[in-house]
């Protein structure tokens, strides 16, 4: 009976997660909703058909199997948050940026609001230079850099689900650096670095800051 209970719990969290909040965007990409939904249904049903068989044996198993339903009674209490500056921190480097030239023109009066992925494409990857003087806008979370007067502006990445996840991270320059995990709108021009082709390391994309603004986490909270 209690592995009944436990399929019902469990099929009950995945339907709570993700058809009635928005929570499951912090494990998966928005498009896995229907099938999250499918999922849970199916798992509560089985669970249900399973419980409704016992129950008409009589049959009940020993006490200390309730104990399986703990770990599911803690999804329900305490839903883990999304990945944020301990997961970067020790995230492997993403895949280089293809070279293309195919990059629009940005416009020249005010800033111009942009995805990580974006910009760091066009500092690796825009053999035009686009990004040369113009004012651009990153929104991510704070992750902190090991050199001082330094910080990074996070997103997280996702091919599939959290599982897969790889940090996307700008450096900041010329403001002090605010809370880690805390989100932010960084609003600057691009600082161009010489790349070496016989580099070890990784090389990150750098911003000079002009404004840094605290802002709500987004609903969607990865690229």
């Amino acid at each position: 009976m209690s592995q009944n209970l436990v399929l019902m719990l469990l099929g009950g969290a995945l339907l709570r997660i993700s058809a009635f909040s928005t929570t499951y965007v912090n494990y998966v990409k928005p498009g896995f909703r229907p099938f999250l939904i499918a999922a849970g249904l199916v798992i509560f049903a089985i669970g249900l058909v399973g419980l409704v068989r016992r129950s008409a044996e009589h049959h009940h198993g020993p006490r200390v199997a309730w104990l399986l339903c703990l770990p599911v009674f803690a999804v329900f209490l305490i839903a883990p948050p999304a990945l944020g500056s301990f997961a970067a921190a020790r995230s492997a480097a993403p895949p280089p940026p293809q070279v293309l030239d195919a990059y629009a023109p940005l416009k020249d009066a005010g800033p111009t609001e942009m995805t990580m992925s974006e910009f760091i494409g066009r500092v690796f990857g825009d053999s035009n230079q686009t990004l040369k003087g113009k004012t651009v806008e990153l929104t991510g979370f704070v992750t902190p850099a090991k050199k001082k007067g330094q910080w990074f502006v996070t997103r997280m990445q996702l091919a599939c689900c959290a599982a897969d996840a790889y940090a996307l991270k700008v450096i900041v320059r010329g403001s002090p650096q605010p809370t880690s995990d805390s989100w932010v709108r960084v609003t600057g021009t691009w600082v161009p670095t010489e790349v070496d082709d016989d580099a070890t390391g990784i090389v990150y994309a750098e911003l000079d800051a002009s404004e840094v603004e605290r802002v709500d986490p987004p609903s969607e909270p990865y690229e």
